[in-house]
Parts: structure tokens; sequence; C-alpha cells
């Protein structure tokens, strides 16, 4: 079992995230947290295998997270999503140590962000 913990501000996108994850039987959201300071304590306190992290939230923004979230020395793979995924973001993302990044709009390729993140690969997928 794959233990997914979702990271979004918005309550529509955190219900859609958990139904689209729902359809797969092997994985499962361990939790959800609704910006990037409970994101960081949502991750020690859950120990997912993956997080799926928006860009945009408040207290703290999701590179933030994932650097702190970093700092305790797990390796948690993390897809950062955001409503414009410029070059920009997906270097920001990059260079920060995140597995991948995607827009909103492309919100149905998160599958294939998790099984790439199963295989050890990264995945950056810009429209």
């Amino acid at each position: 079992m794959i233990r997914i913990l979702i990271a979004d501000d918005s309550p529509p996108v955190r219900r859609g995230l958990r139904t689209l994850l729902g359809l797969n039987s092997e994985w499962q959201v361990c939790g959800e947290a609704v910006d990037g300071i409970d994101a960081v304590e949502k991750a020690h306190q859950f120990a997912p295998d993956i997080i799926l992290m928006d860009f945009s939230m408040p207290q703290m923004d999701g590179v933030q997270a994932a650097r702190e979230i970093a700092k305790s020395g797990t390796d948690i793979p993390i897809l950062l999503f955001t409503r414009n995924l410029s070059p920009q973001i997906m270097e920001l993302a990059r260079s920060a140590g995140l597995r991948g990044a995607i827009s909103k709009s492309e919100i149905s390729k998160i599958p294939y962000a998790i099984k790439a993140f199963q295989r050890g690969e990264t995945f950056f997928y810009a429209s």
C-alpha cells in the first residue's frame, strides 16, 4: 500500500484528489494538509510514501514546505502542482529537490507521476 499525503488549501481540490487516488486500490490517502506548515507537520506525523503538494498555499508555499520536510532527513518523493506551471516554477521545484511538477490543468496525470515515483523516476510534465 502506497500512503499519500495531500497538501492543498482548497477543500474541493483535496476532495478531487482523494477521489482520483481512490481509483487505485494500492494507494491510500493517509492525511490531508491545508497549508505549508500543516504539510510539514503531517509529513512528520504520518510518514507518507509520497506527497502531493500545492505550490501556492498560505503560511508557507509548497517549495518551502518541501525544503522543511527534507531537513528532517526523509527522502519522500514530492509532486508539486500549481495553477500556472511556468519554467521558473519548474526549475525552482527541481532545484529544491522535488521529484516532479505538473499543472493543475493536468491533474489526470497524477497517477502517472505516482507510478514514476514508485519506479524511482522523476515526473516533470509541462503541457
